[in-house]
C-alpha cells in the first residue's frame, strides 16, 4: 500500500485554517467528503467518532504529527485526508508541541487488515525526519503531492 492509494490529491489541505483540533477534524473530513471519499451524510458522524476517539486519547503522537482515525460501517474504501498548518494546531500532542501535519484516516469497518496496512504505511513515512521537514516545507498542492510521490517511490526502492 502505497501513501497515493489512500490519499486522493483533492482531500489534501495545503493550508489548513483551522486553529484547534475539532475544527482542523472538521476540515479534513469536510475534504474527504468535497473528493467523494465519504458520503456527506456522514459526515457529522465521522467528525463525532474522530473527535470521541480523540477525546479517548490523542493521536498527537509527537514531532508535530497526529494521526486521528476512525473505522465506519459506511466507509467502503480505505481513503485518508492530509492537511498542514502553518501556525500549528493543538492537538494535546503526547510531547506537548503543537502538530503541524494531520493524516485523518477513514477505514472500512470490516478490514482490519486494511486499516492496520495504512496506518503502518503512514507511521513508517512519518518517522523520517525528511518527510515530516519536507511536507512542513510545502505550500502548494503540487509540493504535496510530490513528497507523497517520493516517499512512495522509496518505500518501492
Amino acid at each position: 500500500m502505497k501513501l497515493t492509494d489512500i490519499i486522493s490529491p483533492r482531500s489534501i489541505v495545503p493550508r489548513l485554517s483551522a486553529n484547534d483540533r475539532d475544527a482542523a477534524v472538521t476540515e479534513l473530513v469536510d475534504a474527504l467528503v468535497a473528493a467523494g471519499q465519504a458520503s456527506s451524510e456522514m459526515r457529522e458522524d465521522l467528525v463525532r467518532r474522530v473527535i470521541e476517539r480523540e477525546k479517548r486519547g490523542s493521536t498527537g503522537f509527537g514531532r508535530g504529527v497526529a494521526v486521528p482515525h476512525v473505522k465506519h460501517k459506511g466507509v467502503t474504501k480505505m481513503s485518508a485526508a492530509l492537511g498542514l498548518s502553518a501556525r500549528g494546531v493543538d492537538f494535546n500532542s503526547l510531547d506537548r508541541q503543537p502538530v503541524y501535519t494531520i493524516f485523518l484516516l477513514l477505514s472500512p469497518d470490516d478490514k482490519p487488515e486494511e486499516h492496520l496496512q495504512a496506518m503502518e504505511v503512514i507511521f513508517m513515512n512519518l518517522s523520517k525526519e525528511s518527510f515530516r521537514m519536507f511536507l512542513r516545507q510545502a505550500t502548494k498542492l503540487e509540493e504535496v503531492i510530490e513528497v507523497l510521490q517520493e516517499a512512495d517511490a522509496q518505500q518501492l526502492g
